[in-house]
């Protein structure tokens, strides 16, 4: 996002901040951060928020490094030398407590929701109450499941219905950012594309969105198969930094930011504290998160399945629909490969 300089008179080093800080539970100014770190620069190892700051020889980067930056996610370094892990220390408190004040953290002028209908979403912007969008071919799943559901809850809700063809030109501006992604990620990122160039074009600089709910709560299908539930469930939260890195290199073509509630550090401490068998029982997925939604959505919304949005949109049927078009009969990754290829003259 953003670079935000701050100059602060001779001898005094300027912070350069992307992002946002949060310190206690509050959201911090520029001048509130600068001071706090002419005072102690290791404050920093306890700031929340979405967040790459530069002060001086100081840099600090959030815990997942969901603000884009140099330094390393999760980090306070000095001159490059690291100092300490930045982690506020929140202790397990009661989840829908967390999620609640980790959206009203985010919920400020100048965002918006990425809905689409499932749980994950419907839960931030049930609280949130900000304009929501919702990205899919005409007809698709999550275009009908979101409006229904914005209409249900008294939501503003735009749809950005999406050809083939448009579908194919948002593809090959995401290979030309991620490189050479594989079709599940590609397809992650093109839809997100939609939404990321509706918020820019709209001058929002966040768009609130679920992402990380299905990793902290067990919400993929293979969970329910899983021989070892919790070393499934830690290895998708593991995953969720390259996730991260991934959204917001999208995100930064159209000048906007994901701004990701189920990942701020109350949420995290909240679902750690929760057994595995108790997210996925009897056959139901993220069953935390859906006991916590249902004081607060309808119920077909709190309990119904969905699929993922790249399925739920459409848009991975259109791309495996173009790959086949352009030749590539049984491999979408082959596609994706010699599309990348053309486009960095290899």
């Amino acid at each position: 996002m953003t670079e935000m300089q701050q100059p602060h008179g001779k001898g005094t080093p300027d912070l350069a901040l992307s992002g946002w800080v949060e310190y206690g539970g509050r959201r911090l100014s520029g001048d509130e951060i600068l001071s706090l770190l002419r005072e102690d620069p290791c404050a920093a190892l306890h700031f929340g928020g979405e967040f790459s700051f530069t002060c001086g020889e100081w840099q600090g980067r959030d815990h997942f490094g969901i603000a884009p930056g140099d330094g390393p996610a999760g980090t306070l370094t000095r001159n490059g030398a690291f100092i300490g892990r930045i982690d506020p220390g929140y202790p397990a408190g009661d989840l829908e407590a967390a999620i609640i004040e980790a959206v009203a953290l985010r919920a400020v002028d100048g965002a918006a929701v990425a809905l689409s209908g499932g749980v994950d979403s419907a839960l931030v912007a049930a609280v949130a109450r900000l304009p929501c969008v919702v990205v899919g071919l005409e007809g698709s799943h999550d275009l009908v499941r979101a409006l229904a559901l914005a209409e249900a809850l008294g939501l503003s809700c735009e749809a950005v219905t999406v050809t083939e063809r448009e579908v194919e030109a948002a593809l090959r501006e995401v290979v030309g950012v991620l490189g050479d992604p594989n079709p599940v990620d590609a397809s992650i990122a093109t839809t997100e594309s939609f939404v990321a160039r509706w918020a820019g074009e709209r001058g929002y600089r966040r768009i609130l969105a679920g992402q990380g709910a299905d990793e902290l709560f067990g919400g993929y299908a293979r969970y329910l198969e899983s021989p070892d539930l919790a070393a499934s469930l830690a290895a998708g939260v593991d995953d969720i930094p390259r996730q991260v890195a991934r959204d917001s290199a999208v995100a930064s073509l159209y000048g906007t930011a994901f701004s990701l509630p189920y990942l701020d550090l109350r949420v995290v401490a909240a679902a750690r504290a929760i057994p595995p068998a108790e997210k996925v029982c009897g056959g139901v997925r993220k069953l935390p998160l859906r006991k916590v939604a249902e004081r607060h959505l309808p119920l077909e919304f709190a309990r119904g399945e969905k699929k993922a949005m790249q399925y739920g949109s459409g848009i991975w049927k259109a791309i495996g629909h173009l790959s086949r078009a352009n030749g590539y009969k049984k491999s979408v990754q082959g596609y994706l490969t010699d599309m990348g290829r053309d486009m960095h003259g290899h």
